[in-house]
């Protein structure tokens, strides 16, 4: 099944989609004078003002919890084992694709966010936002069944890139684990760790909105930090090898080869993984983060959007360079050509800690997956809830119980395959309407920057500026 999706995906992540991408990135760029470069203080400075969790919101969670969802969903094993991924298939180089997106990834993010907040709904639980409602209500009902088709691809996403996927690196994270001390991997074993895990999932998922902020603000600050710190100690003992890495990047950009030995010689492979990993771990073009944000209790549009701008920072340019890094500073061999999850940052974390990398890199992928799978959870139930009612959101978060159970069991290839596939579905509504809708996020950002950023009476944005609720 694996060759028959790496087929889909050739297509799915060919050159006309990642023209899309690229593109549709480098267009809000240009039109929006590289707000992500212009306005990136102020969001540094709205980012470190919402880490301490605030009021809570009676009208859903709150804008840190909005926020901690949305970094739930966007930091997760894409991180560790998706980093590893690219370097094997794509090379070095692929770092340096990552790097782009992620740059043009910061404008297209603050533009979903930004959008996903003007088109926003008011519901029994709150706002409720994203691609869907931006499609429908922004581009108008005519464009309906294309927000439909998102929503369809958002809830086969929310089981493949933010349910099995996440599961499957878990295990392999474990069983790494439980090799590495001289055990042995078994099917009864993936059997019974998905099941843990599953109902961990569906007691908070079942709890809906609030358990799920409520758990990601807890969760999420914590792990992040705890990873950089130990991605910063590694770096720190094999500092003298960062100049070797850095030019290996570069160098394997265009030029794979040389790189590799061989084992890789196309300069597009290296661009088409970079991107492809680069979407799947930052999320920068499919819109999903912008139905976590667009419940935040904000005076303008684009204040929110500025966070989206920060997840993709920490996502892309921090969090995965540093993974990068620390594998190719650790001299551990690279299987060019074969994916090997998160076994390979395993091994380069344990050329500096020994066996203790091994047992927290197995506990951090736990932690993250676990929130990604909720936040996915949260973007899959709304997904359901356009599509169907209200009523949707308990029958989907049963089969996201069950769909646990299945990701530990299934294999990392065919997981890896399947999600990039799906990602690229929904990169291509949630781009047409970007594009289409452009002029309106560079009235809301010209509208942001001489208000600074306060509506006149303040209190929540769409309180004053939108359009009737449907």
């Amino acid at each position: 099944m694996t060759k028959y999706l790496d087929c889909l995906n050739a297509i799915v992540w060919g050159a006309p989609a990642l023209v899309l991408i690229l593109g549709v990135g480098l267009f809000l760029s240009l039109r929006l004078r590289f707000v992500q470069l212009t306005l990136f203080p102020r969001a540094l400075r709205e980012f470190f003002a919402k880490l301490c969790p605030g009021a809570k919101s009676r009208e859903g969670v709150s804008p840190f919890q909005a926020l901690c969802t949305a970094l739930a969903a966007t930091v997760g094993t894409g991180n560790l084992a998706g980093v590893a991924g690219a370097i094997c298939l794509g090379g070095p180089g692929a770092i340096f694709w990552m790097w782009v997106c992620g740059i043009l990834g910061m404008v297209t993010k603050y533009a979903e966010v930004t959008l996903a907040l003007r088109y926003r709904v008011k519901s029994g639980d709150g706002y409720v936002g994203g691609p869907m409602y931006v499609i429908s209500r922004g581009l108008g009902e005519k464009f309906t069944p294309l927000a439909k088709a998102y929503c369809i691809f958002g809830v086969i996403a929310a089981f493949g890139v933010g349910n099995a996927a996440q599961v499957n690196a878990v295990i392999s994270g474990v069983n790494g684990v439980v090799t590495r001390f001289g055990g042995t991997e078994t099917r009864l074993g993936n059997f019974f760790m998905g099941l843990a895990l599953a109902v961990l999932i569906g007691v908070t998922v079942l709890g809906g909105v609030k358990r799920i902020g409520a758990v990601a603000e807890r969760l999420v600050p914590f792990v992040s930090a705890a990873y950089i710190l130990l991605c910063a100690g590694a770096l720190i003992v094999r500092f003298r090898a960062l100049p070797g890495a850095f030019a290996a990047i570069a160098e394997g950009a265009f030029s794979p080869r040389a790189v590799t030995g061989g084992a890789l010689g196309s300069a597009f492979q290296a661009l088409r993984v970079g991107c492809s990993r680069g979407v799947f771990t930052n999320e920068a073009g499919m819109g999903t983060a912008s139905i976590a944000h667009a419940s935040a209790a904000v005076s303008h549009p684009a204040e929110q959007g500025l966070m989206g701008m920060i997840e993709v920072f920490l996502d892309t340019i921090l969090i995965c360079t540093l993974t990068a890094l620390v594998i190719l500073t650790s001299g551990v061999p690279i299987p060019y050509g074969v994916d090997v999850g998160g076994e390979l940052t395993t091994q380069a974390f344990a050329s500096v800690y020994g066996s203790f990398a091994a047992v927290f890199l197995a506990a951090a992928l736990a932690c993250f997956a676990f929130a990604t799978v909720l936040g996915w959870g949260l973007y899959g139930a709304r997904c359901a809830q356009f599509l169907y009612g209200a009523k949707a959101w308990k029958p989907f978060a049963f089969a996201q119980t069950a769909a646990v159970v299945a990701g530990a069991c299934m294999g990392t290839g065919t997981v890896w395959s399947a999600a990039e596939t799906v990602n690229g579905l929904m990169v291509i509504p949630n781009l047409i309407a970007l594009a289409i809708l452009t002029p309106e996020v560079v009235r809301l950002t010209k509208e942001y920057r001489k208000s600074g950023g306060m509506t006149a009476g303040g209190g929540h944005y769409a309180d004053i500026h939108q359009r009737k609720p449907m």
